[in-house]
């Protein structure tokens, strides 16, 4: 894809469809390894499923810190494309492939040895902590492959090649699932590991996919990454990265710190609420995969436009984006509300689950719509540049609003689970409204981390 001065500038090639869907379906395919575990799971107990799901939380956790070298390279890397200097993108991007095998593995390590304190301080139920942590141990202590396929995915799909990364994952879990049919239950003269067998189809079909992510890597690059890029630690890429990056980690930090504490209130609330919760959560984040993928595509083309020094269209591609993202989460959750019983019954029969998920579920259709335009506005922000306000805002917000006001609602005024997802509503609104407003305030115009490379002295389009 390296320019000419007589070619199309890269943004103009990328259209919000073509770049969105395949980020949509990889979205919900990543989500299914977590929810196939949790499904299949609660053919065997409800106790081993909430076990398995708040363990996953923790997962979710890290794979998010892991995005602090993805997002800031993501944009880095659309930047520098979109100003027509691609071999600079490239050593970037084998510079964040190596800082995020670097953090994956001290994640590792930490998961190893402090997962069962930390499921103990989120008040799980003590005869589901021995089952967490054993999957926790083995999930954990392979998270580095999950770090590498971040880095990996964050590079391809910053160039456009968003359909590549969708059919790694496509394998990834067809893999799993078998793995998952294989062994969970025994089938075919493997060994009925329960549990075990989840977490171990989980880590192979995670590493399969990261073999393949580092030949496409090669393929679809137009500047080929040289060896010595790896670990040539050029300190003017790693600020770029952490500039937006850590900002990121912030604010992923933020919500996710806040959310772990909230399900420890769930936790209080009694194990029907957290079996519940766990169900739901896991329909909910399929509507949540479309507010990302719109948002991660949006990034990908607002930041290849902020790189060419096109403000004015950046401005025009998000809100565009925020309309489509908010009417299609309305059509979507509507539909799905419709359906809400089925949907929770797929993972139980229990009545009592069953007609709390469905009362959630409602909020459902006010949460989701104020969630996605949230998302998509905050991607874009910092596709721009402009990373630090939303970590700024999401904190006041998350620690100032959602947390005590779950407590309140949830734990002491003895609404429950709804008030729980009350608080929900309310931090996604505010915060998405706020975000909005940022926007168009046009701050984010002075953000940018790079300059096309006709301004620059000594560079050329392709340099």
């Amino acid at each position: 894809m390296t320019l000419t001065t007589n070619q199309i500038p890269s943004w103009k090639k990328l259209s919000l469809f073509a770049v969105t869907w395949p980020i949509l379906i990889d979205s919900v395919l990543r989500m299914m390894l977590g929810t196939v575990d949790v499904f299949m799971l609660s053919r065997i107990s409800d106790k081993a499923t909430g076990a398995v799901g708040l363990a996953n939380e923790i997962i979710y956790f890290c794979i998010l810190m892991f995005g602090f070298v993805g997002i800031g390279t993501s944009v880095a890397v659309s930047q520098y494309i979109g100003a027509g200097r691609e071999k600079e993108a490239s050593r970037i991007a084998a510079l964040a492939i190596s800082m995020n095998l670097i953090f994956g593995i001290l994640v590792s390590i930490l998961l190893v040895f402090f997962g069962e304190p930390l499921l103990v301080l989120m008040k799980l139920d003590p005869e589901q902590i021995g089952i967490a942590s054993h999957y926790l141990k083995i999930i954990g202590g392979f998270i580095w492959i999950e770090a590498l396929s971040y880095a990996l995915s964050s590079v391809i799909r910053a160039s456009g090649q968003t359909k590549s990364v969708m059919f790694v994952t496509l394998g990834v879990n067809l893999i799993h699932v078998t793995g998952n049919y294989l062994l969970i239950f025994g089938n075919f003269g493997f060994p009925e590991w329960g549990v075990t067998g989840a977490a171990v189809s989980t880590v192979v079909s995670r590493l399969l996919g990261v073999f393949v992510l580092f030949i496409l890597l090669y393929r679809k690059t137009s500047a080929r990454i040289r060896i010595k890029d790896y670990v040539n630690w050029n300190g003017s890429y790693v600020k770029q990265i952490l500039s937006v990056g850590l900002p990121a980690a912030g604010e992923h930090l933020s919500w996710q710190s806040q959310y772990l504490m909230i399900i420890s209130f769930v936790n209080i609330i009694g194990i029907t609420a957290l079996n519940t919760h766990v169900y739901v959560m896991n329909v909910s984040n399929y509507f949540m995969a479309l507010g990302m993928a719109i948002g991660i595509g949006t990034e990908i083309i607002v930041g290849q436009m902020v790189g060419a020094g096109e403000m004015k269209e950046a401005y025009r591609r998000l809100i565009k984006s925020v309309r489509i993202s908010f009417v299609l989460t309305i059509a979507i959750v509507g539909t799905a509300v419709i359906f809400r019983r089925e949907l929770i019954g797929m993972f139980t029969e229990d009545p009592a689950i069953i007609t709390l998920g469905a009362t959630i579920f409602l909020l459902s259709i006010v949460l989701e719509p104020g969630r996605t335009f949230n998302t998509v506005v905050i991607n874009s922000l910092r596709a721009a540049g402009d990373a630090r306000f939303p970590v700024l805002m999401g904190v006041i917000s998350m620690w100032g609003v959602s947390v005590p006001l779950a407590y309140l609602l949830g734990v002491h005024l003895g609404y429950g689970l709804i008030g729980i997802w009350i608080a929900f509503v309310v931090d996604e609104w505010l915060r998405g409204t706020i975000m909005l407003l940022r926007w168009r305030s046009r701050a984010w115009e002075k953000k940018a981390l790079v300059k096309p490379a006709e301004t620059v002295p000594g560079t050329g389009i392709g340099a």
